[in-house]
């Protein structure tokens, strides 16, 4: 079991205060890694470090923003003294300020340029900027683990069906920019991994499926029946798979895809 102890190990988390962004860090804190919860509201950060069983710091991180990330790179590193894992989970989700207008607004036909620019800048521009002012530390120590989030529906396209009420009325189309994100991070972390591999950085992706949170009943129900294992997946659900990813469990494995998705994409 020693493979997967993160002692002594300093592992930062983008978007830390979202719904999987806290089970990431508590993954990863149980694992024994000292963490950083990075998220744009320090004090929501500061206070969700304090819960977690490791030494473990809040600090404020805009990932579309170069010096905010150098900010929190001389922290992390006046703090702890190295960097040895990025878990690049920051990413928006587009919602809609209308929910009677989210249908119209959604399609494809309609999709405003300002979301689909929004969501290249955090989705993928982040996870760059990120990657490249965080990771070169890890190319500096010669080690270092990479773990970048992604989506089924970077790999797959949406069932647009599932948002089909019972009513037989569309209630929103997912949006044409959190497919091609996605899809992109799955690509770009396979040009990092083959990039950094002299340096003996890690970088692979880990991609999960749709997490069960408060949909509306007739969703839940669509989606778990296109899925192998019946169900969404539970917030605890890729616990395993990132510390395997961010430890040396996994230590000749990179550029690679981890599909953690209840078989979601088995057919």
């Amino acid at each position: 079991m020693e493979l997967f102890s993160l002692k002594n190990k300093t592992a930062i988390i983008t978007g830390a205060i979202g719904l999987l962004g806290k089970q990431h860090c508590r993954a990863l804190s149980e694992a024994g890694a000292n963490i950083v919860v990075a998220d744009l509201d320090e004090n929501e950060c500061k206070k969700f470090a304090k819960s977690l069983p490791t030494k473990s710091i809040g600090l404020a991180l805009d990932v579309t923003d170069p010096q905010s990330i150098k900010n929190l790179r001389d922290k992390v590193l006046k703090e702890f003294g190295h960097i040895d894992v990025l878990v690049n989970n920051a990413a928006i989700n587009d919602m809609f300020e209308d929910p009677k207008a989210a249908a119209e607004e959604s399609k494809f036909e309609n999709y405003p340029l300002k979301l689909w620019k929004k969501s290249i800048d955090v989705n993928l521009t982040g996870v760059f900027l990120c990657s490249q002012i965080l990771g070169t530390e890890m190319a500096r120590q010669r080690y270092g683990s990479i773990i970048n989030i992604a989506s089924t529906y970077g790999i797959t396209a949406p069932d647009q069906s599932l948002y089909v009420k019972r009513d037989g009325t569309q209630s929103f189309y997912k949006p044409p920019a959190y497919s091609a994100t996605k899809g992109a991070v799955i690509m770009f972390t396979k040009y990092l991994a083959a990039y950094w591999g002299k340096n003996n950085v890690r970088v692979n992706t880990l991609t999960p499926g749709g997490v069960e949170n408060f949909q509306d009943e007739f969703f839940i129900e669509k989606y778990s029946a296109k899925t192998p294992l019946g169900r969404m997946a539970k917030p605890t659900d890729y616990k395993g798979a990132l510390i395997f990813l961010a430890s040396d469990a996994s230590n000749y494995m990179t550029g690679a895809n981890l599909i953690v998705d209840g078989g979601w994409t088995a057919w």
